[in-house]
C-alpha cells in the first residue's frame, strides 16, 4: 500500500520548531538557516493543508492543529529510532546514559555502580548529572531519574521511592556530650541547612519546638553535602530517607528522634514511552526498583522514618 507522507525533512524541521518555538534556534540545531527552515514548515502546512504555527512578535505559537501534531512526529521519531537501534545499533544497545541530579548521583547511584557492573557487565552506565529536566528529543540520553509529583505526560513512569525528612547526626554526635535523646536537645547542637522540601522552621513546628533558633548553623547549596556534614559530625541535617539510605543503613547515620514528615515528592524512573521496553532500559529499572526496595526494607528495621 502506498504510504502519502510529508517529507522527513520537513517533519524534522517541524519538531525542533516546535520544541524550541524558535526559528532561529530550531535552524542553529539542525544546522539549516531560518530561511530554509522557514520554507520547509511552510511547504508542510501547503502539504497538511494547514497551518501548525502562528507567527509572532515573540516567535512562534502554537495552532491548535500543532500542538496535537507534535505528539504524533514525536512517537514516530521514537519508535523509528527504537527500531534502529534494535536492528543496527548492537554496540550503542549496550550503552545506557541515565540523567539524575547531582544529589542523587552522589548519594544513590555512584555509590551503587560496583553492583550494577557486577550484575550486569555487558551495560555501559553512563551518568549525567543535572538539575535540570532532559529533553528526550534533543538529547542522546536514555532515561532520568526525577524528583516530583511524577506527572510528565507522554513518558512512562515508574515510582522508585517514596520519602521521609528526618533528622540525621553521626552516632559518635548523637551519642556524646550533650546527647541527642529528644528534639528539645538541639538547642545545644549545629543545625546544618540545605535546600529541600522541609527545613528547620517546618520540623520545629511539627515537633513541638517553636522556639528553636532554627536561623543558626551553616547553610550549604546541595542536599548532599549537608548529608556529608552531618556524617562528618559537624552537626545535625534534615535528610531525605531515600538519598541518605546507604548511610543510614551502613550506621554513618542514625535518626537521633522523630517526627519524621512525608516529603511531597517522590522519585521516579522515567523514559519515552515508545522505549520503555528496551532490554537495557529495563534491565537498569528493573535493578534500580530491586535496590530502592532493599532500601525500604533495611530502613523499616531500623525503625527508620517513623
Amino acid at each position: 500500500m502506498s504510504r502519502r507522507l510529508p517529507s522527513l525533512n520537513a517533519l524534522r524541521a517541524f519538531e525542533a520548531a516546535a520544541r524550541h518555538l524558535s526559528l532561529t534556534k530550531a535552524a542553529g540545531e539542525l544546522s539549516v538557516t531560518p530561511g530554509a527552515l522557514s520554507h520547509q514548515i511552510k511547504a508542510l502546512e501547503a502539504r497538511l493543508g494547514a497551518k501548525l504555527f502562528q507567527r509572532t512578535a515573540r516567535g512562534l505559537a502554537f495552532t491548535d492543529l500543532g500542538r496535537d501534531y507534535l505528539p504524533v512526529v514525536r512517537d514516530a521519531f521514537d519508535r523509528l529510532a527504537a527500531g534502529t537501534e534494535t536492528l543496527f545499533g548492537a554496540a550503542q544497545a549496550a550503552t545506557l546514559t541515565v540523567s539524575v541530579s547531582p544529589n542523587f548521583a552522589q548519594k544513590w547511584l555512584v555509590p551503587r555502580l560496583g553492583r550494577f557492573a557486577a550484575a550486569h557487565p555487558a551495560v555501559e552506565l553512563r551518568i549525567a548529572a543535572s538539575t535540570e529536566h532532559v529533553d528526550f528529543a534533543a538529547s542522546d540520553v536514555d532515561l532520568a531519574v526525577r524528583h516530583g509529583d511524577g506527572n510528565w505526560p507522554g513518558l512512562a513512569v515508574a515510582k522508585l521511592a517514596d520519602e521521609h525528612v528526618i533528622p540525621v547526626a553521626s552516632p559518635r554526635l548523637a551519642g556524646g556530650k550533650p546527647p541527642l535523646k529528644r528534639p528539645r536537645d538541639l538547642k545545644s547542637h549545629t543545625l546544618l541547612h540545605a535546600p529541600g522540601p522541609v527545613d528547620w522552621r517546618s520540623w520545629a513546628a511539627a515537633a513541638g519546638l517553636p522556639d528553636l533558633d532554627v536561623r543558626r548553623g551553616p547553610r550549604l547549596d546541595q542536599a548532599s553535602l549537608a548529608i556529608e556534614a552531618a556524617v562528618d559530625g559537624v552537626g545535625v541535617a534534615l535528610a531525605r530517607t531515600a538519598l541518605a539510605a546507604l548511610d543510614l543503613a551502613a550506621g554513618r547515620l542514625v535518626q537521633p528522634f522523630g517526627p519524621a514528615l512525608a516529603a511531597p515528592f517522590a522519585y521516579y524512573i522515567v523514559c519515552p514511552a515508545p522505549v520503555a521496553n528496551r532490554p537495557k532500559i529495563r534491565t537498569f529499572r528493573e535493578w534500580a526498583l530491586a535496590e530502592a526496595a532493599d532500601d525500604a526494607k533495611k530502613l523499616a528495621k531500623l525503625g527508620i522514618g517513623k
